[in-house]
């Protein structure tokens, strides 16, 4: 979502000042509530609430699979969202007996851990996906989740999320002012079309920090790939989680980092110069 704001456009070409519009991407608070109780307060782009609610809900560990979410309500409240998700008996209950606040801005994908434990919790192991990716599906993959990117487009300011099929193309696309916002969203969006995460790889706009690899590992999807470096943290956590982590794609240039045997030409032997 969008909105427009006046600017003074300078060229540096014949110095000349220019009274325009700019789109930018709106900002907001969004409430995920619980049995009636907030949950977390994230600042993120008010689009695709409902993926949102369920990537939330399953990274941050309330759910294990989508069908414990009885219903979730979007509720228009004071500059921002209450998203209400309702849950199954048993996840409510759950839920209750570790209940906590937490608020995150925009550029925090850990905000409310509450001990450095949870900070670095396990994840789950997808060393066991059969997913096999070649150097044409990572590129067509950035390319494609560049090419789904409307919002960004207009507004050069947000993070795009992708899912892609090797063999079949971008399953979903999401975007978000938050890189952990739109991956989140992106979650819900696999798991509302009823994909399974080990099927696919994610494709994402920004650098690979520890909660990416974390929250891909979630969704069990073995193959993370994204524009920008990874973090030290990022490459180790994913070196345990059996996620094959391939960063820095412009164009046909990448870097792979961690499981390679997932590389279709690595695995048949390519050669590799020292």
């Amino acid at each position: 979502m969008e909105t427009s704001r006046k600017v003074i456009r300078i060229s540096r070409h014949g110095g000349v000042l220019v009274q325009a519009t700019r789109a930018v991407p709106e900002e907001v608070p969004i409430a995920f509530s619980y049995g009636g109780s907030t949950h977390a307060v994230m600042m993120g782009t008010p689009a695709d609430l409902e993926d949102f609610a369920i990537g939330f809900s399953l990274t941050e560990g309330i759910i294990r699979d989508v069908s414990e979410i009885v219903d979730v309500e979007i509720l228009a409240a004071d500059q921002g969202y209450d998203v209400q998700v309702m849950l199954g008996d048993n996840q409510a209950d759950a839920l209750r007996a570790r209940r906590r606040h937490m608020a995150g801005p925009v550029g925090c994908g850990l905000c409310g851990i509450e001990s450095i434990e949870q900070a670095l919790r396990p994840v789950p192991d997808v060393s066991t996906a059969t997913l096999k990716a070649t150097f044409d599906d990572i590129v067509s993959a950035i390319t494609l989740l560049s090419d789904g990117q409307s919002l960004n487009r207009e507004t050069r300011a947000v993070h795009g999320a992708g899912f892609y099929l090797p063999g079949e193309g971008l399953l979903a696309v999401r975007e978000d002012v938050g890189r952990h916002n739109g991956l989140d969203k992106l979650i819900g969006a696999v798991l509302r079309a009823g994909r399974r995460g080990r099927d696919g790889m994610i494709a994402v706009t920004s650098r690979i920090s520890v909660e990416m690899v974390q929250k891909a590992a979630i969704l069990g999807s073995p193959i993370l790939l994204a524009i920008s470096a990874p973090t030290a943290l990022a490459i180790e956590t994913a070196e345990k989680a059996g996620v094959t982590l391939v960063a820095l794609v412009r164009g046909e240039d990448f870097e792979i980092f961690t499981h390679a045997h997932r590389i279709v030409e690595i695995a048949a032997g390519a050669d590799i110069a020292s």
